[in-house]
């Protein structure tokens, strides 16, 4: 494998799991850059390698550039952080590889579609990861890089990646604040949130075996006004009724006349 020494730009949660899973498979990570001292020095420490808050500081000689940062700051970073004969790949699912264009002359992306957090383990050999590079050359050694991580890895276009983001957006996020939203119900009424994980569990698993729209049940799919009027009686925030009664409508909708075109 050609591609051995690793610097990480970004020590946040995709950074943080990543960088940990290259060290696993055999990646020499050599250094871990972050504008904060504390996020750069904790994810240097758990790797045993150095750190440095300054991008001027970034070392030269390694074989591979990871940044995984804030969308926003991604171009500040890049335009600051040393030219150098590396390949520099980034992680974002909503960010075209051409980001790089001017500053490096390989350079692609790694896009892992999962939720990660800094302190769970992954096992990041079962993550989608989505590849491109600028060049064919840059994407047979991405592709390389990528297949040392994970068993499912697929190359993808930057327009599309942007789509699949915004999908898992809808899957992950917002689904994710449904949990949040159900949670604070229940514990304001002094009920245990985990009476609640049996059934997140299983509207899950069913998608393993049937699509999303014959999966839905609830008041929303028959429209069932008496109950959704009693549970909007039953919220204070105004914000959340709203949610409720967009959320209900939409379900009722497309149950009765199919998911209309939502992309273009």
């Amino acid at each position: 494998m050609k591609l051995v020494k690793v610097v990480f730009a970004g020590a946040g949660n995709v950074a943080a799991r990543m960088s940990l899973s290259m060290r696993e498979a055999g990646f020499s990570i050599l250094q871990v850059f972050s504008r904060t001292e504390e996020s750069a020095r904790m994810l240097g420490e758990r790797l045993a390698c150095g750190f440095t808050t300054e991008t001027e500081d970034i070392r030269p000689d390694a074989d591979l550039y990871v940044f995984s940062v804030k969308d926003d700051a991604l171009p500040d970073i890049i335009a600051k952080t040393p030219a150098n004969r590396g390949l520099w790949l980034h992680t974002a699912g909503s960010v075209p590889a051409n980001v790089f264009e001017g500053f490096a002359e390989r350079y692609g992306v790694i896009y892992p579609l999962q939720t990660l957090s800094k302190n769970r383990e992954t096992d990041f050999s079962k993550i989608p990861l989505f590849v491109e590079g600028n060049t064919e050359a840059c994407e047979r050694e991405l592709l390389l890089v990528a297949e040392r991580l994970s068993e499912c890895v697929r190359t993808m276009s930057s327009e599309n990646r942007r789509y699949l983001h915004l999908a898992a957006v809808f899957a992950c996020n917002f689904s994710n604040h449904m949990y949040g939203i159900a949670t604070r119900i229940l514990e304001e009424r002094g009920i245990d949130r985990q009476v609640l994980q049996p059934l997140i569990d299983e509207t899950a698993n069913k998608l393993h075996a049937m699509p999303p729209g014959e999966a839905q049940t609830g008041p929303a799919v028959r429209y069932d006004r008496s109950v959704m009027d009693r549970h909007l009686a039953m919220l204070n925030d105004s914000d959340i009724r709203t949610l409720y009664e967009l959320i209900s409508r939409s379900i009722h909708i497309i149950n009765h006349r199919g998911m209309p075109p939502v992309n273009h």
